[in-house]
């Protein structure tokens, strides 16, 4: 499957920006997907997670009361909506999906897209 990241850009501090992660596999439904994130001289880590069955949801605490994450099918979509956003949530954001990992390690998702960036400035 391959995944299309989109929704980067410059914001200002404090502003919302919706991530989308469009799938060009029509049984995307079916995997579970993920929101990863690379700032400049870090590694990469998990934001946010959810499951093909019953949409179960994952949150990294680090974001847990600013960042949502949703899926519309249909669309074979994933969304990252990020709220209050502050100059530390700068990174390159990437989506992933797998069959049958859904859990927060990295190494484990198959399918990967290219990455968004995001720039917060202060």
């Amino acid at each position: 499957v391959q995944l299309q990241a989109s929704g980067g850009g410059l914001v200002q501090a404090g502003d919302s920006r919706r991530l989308s992660c469009a799938a060009s596999d029509r049984t995307f439904a079916a995997y579970n997907v993920a929101w990863f994130r690379q700032a400049p001289g870090k590694e990469r880590e998990f934001v946010a997670g959810i499951t093909w069955v019953g949409g179960d949801r994952n949150i990294a605490d680090s974001v847990k009361e600013r960042f949502t994450i949703s899926r519309d099918d249909t669309k074979k979509t994933v969304y990252l909506e990020m709220s209050r956003l502050n100059p530390e949530d700068t990174a390159v954001y990437y989506c992933a999906a797998d069959r049958y990992y859904s859990g927060s390690f990295s190494g484990r998702f198959m399918y990967w897209g290219q990455g968004t960036l995001v720039t917060v400035s202060s």
